[in-house]
């Protein structure tokens, strides 16, 4: 089977940003888009009132307190002119982000709901060849990012150009010159700051990359704790997350020295063309121009005013290149083929008999590399067949072809003469049911385990389910019964009560068809003798695949199938078998 992604593969992109998934991102603003617009409107009216009172304290300083006599009228009308202005730059950010941040979070929201689904339809193959660490980054951590972006950053961002578009303007308007030799020192600041930040962006793609692997690392650990301590390798994943955490910080660093170039580098050119200006407005005074006084306090209120936004322009370049590395990721798990799903109208199985029949059947999880080749199989309806064999020889994939879980390469694999491809995953899955070596079990209750699968049932079913197959002892251990809460994968009851759960699940479906993948291997001898009543009860008129080594467990078989080099090796009964004396033989005196 390929391998996991290993958490020290580096997830990187290519460096550039990629504008398609931001395109594919603000499509979804479409169905909102009458919000958006008005948020718009609401930021453009917000800029422009932002700048209106530089101009009234330049009017204010040349027009009233250095020429009009009627100073006390024109005074207390500047006065409210700016108190309005003060109360609209109060109020319309409010609203503008409000609507702004509606519009975000319901296109995050959407995102959110569709890499989800997604997720649920994807093939095992594709969480096969993944860590669960970052799949989990990329549908939390990522997406957070995305929210943040589209509803503060993008945000700010069209805020930040209208006032400095805005600002430009209203100072072209007051002095041409003024305006040039302002704009002589901000487009090489700008021009630095972007150097800077295109070092920093691509540092930042590395350090998500090494967090990434950290992150897959912890989840990994978490996930293993127990075989972790039970193996003395604490001590050696402390190391290994050190190296990590050493990675990740030195990478870090580097992104901090290079931002930190931003101050004196604003600085300089700032000090630089605020004295230029200086000095070009003295030049001017000296030239009898009376406006100047008035102009050069409103220049430096709208340089202040672009101040921020102009530095802020590399954070949102650098920030919207992150955002561009984290939907390539979001958008390469929603373009992640969904291989096995529903053909257009396919049949509903139902009222099944129970038959199975493997024709031909080619598979491989890797390219080159069949597990199984030209695989033949016929099960008749209520046939109990074991599989036995080295580990690795193909074993639990017979099975999983049979669920859909993977789908043949070549051949085919039926239930009662329908191919499993041309049946709705849905009907196919109802009636087939599986016990895993691992069984899985959800935070809840224990009737909402048990009730998982069969969610119709009632909780009198449920409990007659668990009583069929002794899942009864599990809930005697609670005061609260079948109501007990059961912890996140079972956490707290042994390997053994969990499987038990499970066969209780398996009880209440009551499918045709009945797969057992070492159902029985976490539980104790004691236990499987109590039980094998129940399961002879449980498979009675049902086809039965049964994956197992305990001898106990298999004897009992119609059929037995040593599977190796590629298919059957060996067919028949336990005695028969036996006295061949081969391949099947042998592992039974290996034991």
């Amino acid at each position: 089977m390929k391998r996991n992604t290993y958490y020290l593969d580096e997830e990187l992109n290519s460096d550039r940003v990629d504008v398609k998934y931001l395109r594919r991102l603000l499509a979804r603003i479409a169905p909102k888009k009458k919000l958006f617009f008005l948020a718009l409107a609401l930021l453009i009216v917000s800029s422009v009132v932002a700048l209106v009172p530089p101009a009234i304290i330049r009017y204010l300083v040349n027009d009233v307190l250095l020429r009009d006599e009627n100073i006390d009228k024109s005074l207390v009308l500047c006065m409210i002119g700016l108190g309005v202005m003060g109360a609209l730059t109060a109020v319309l950010p409010y609203f503008h982000k409000l609507i702004m941040g509606t519009v975000g979070h319901g296109v995050i929201a959407d995102l959110r709901r569709e890499i989800f689904l997604h997720l649920q339809e994807l093939p095992f193959e594709y969480y096969d060849t993944r860590p669960a660490g970052k799949i989990s980054i990329r549908v939390t951590e990522y997406v957070n990012e995305l929210a943040d972006f589209l509803t503060e950053h993008l945000l700010n961002f069209i805020v930040d150009i209208l006032k400095i578009f805005t600002a430009t303007v209203f100072m072209l308007c007051m002095s041409p010159l003024l305006t040039a030799v302002v704009y002589a020192a901000v487009i090489p600041l700008v021009v630095c700051i972007l150097l800077v930040k295109r070092q920093v962006r691509k540092l930042f793609r590395k350090h998500r990359a090494k967090n990434s692997n950290r992150n897959a690392f912890i989840v990994e650990s978490i996930m293993g704790e127990r075989v972790i301590k039970n193996s003395n390798r604490s001590a050696f994943n402390r190391e290994v997350y050190h190296d990590l955490q050493e990675d990740s910080a030195r990478c870090w660093m580097k992104i901090v020295r290079r931002n930190e170039l931003n101050s004196p580098i604003s600085e300089f050119f700032w000090n630089a063309g605020i004295l230029a200006m200086y000095a070009v407005a003295l030049l001017l005074t000296f030239a009898g121009d009376a406006t100047i006084p008035g102009t050069v306090i409103a220049f430096l209120l709208y340089v202040n005013v672009c101040a921020e936004p102009l530095l802020q322009l590399g954070a949102v370049l650098q920030q919207f290149s992150q955002v561009s590395a984290n939907l390539e990721r979001i958008y390469e798990t929603i373009d992640a083929p969904v291989a096995i799903r529903d053909k257009e109208n396919a049949a509903v199985l139902e009222n099944i008999e129970g038959r199975v029949d493997y024709e031909d059947v080619t598979f491989c999880y890797e390219e080159g590399v069949n597990v199984l080749e030209h695989f033949g199989l016929h099960v008749k309806a209520g046939e109990k067949i074991a599989l036995v064999g080295p580990t690795g020889a193909g074993k639990t994939t017979v099975i999983n072809l049979l669920t859909r879980f993977y789908d043949v390469k070549e051949g085919s694999v039926k239930v009662d003469g329908k191919d499993v491809r041309d049946v709705t995953l849905h009907s196919l899955r109802k009636e087939i049911g599986v016990l895993m070596q691992e069984p899985f079990l959800f935070k809840g209750t224990i009737l909402e385990n048990i009730r998982y699968g069969t969610p119709e049932a009632t909780d009198e079913e449920c409990i007659a389910a668990a009583k069929k197959i002794y899942a009864d002892r599990v809930a005697a251990r609670f005061p609260e019964g079948f109501g007990g809460q059961i912890e996140a994968r079972g956490e707290g009851l042994s390997a053994g009560e969990k499987q038990l759960i499970s066969f209780a699940r398996i009880v209440l479906k009551n499918p045709k068809i009945v797969i057992l993948d070492e159902a029985t291997s976490a539980i104790d001898s004691e236990t499987e003798l109590l039980i094998q009543g129940a399961l002879d009860s449980l498979l009675a008129g049902k086809t039965a695949f049964i994956v197992a080594h305990r001898l106990s467990t298999i004897r009992k078989a119609d059929r037995i199938l040593y599977i190796a080099d590629k298919g059957i090796a060996e067919e028949g009964s336990h005695e028969e078998l036996m006295a061949k004396r081969g391949l099947y033989y042998r592992l039974n005196m290996r034991k």
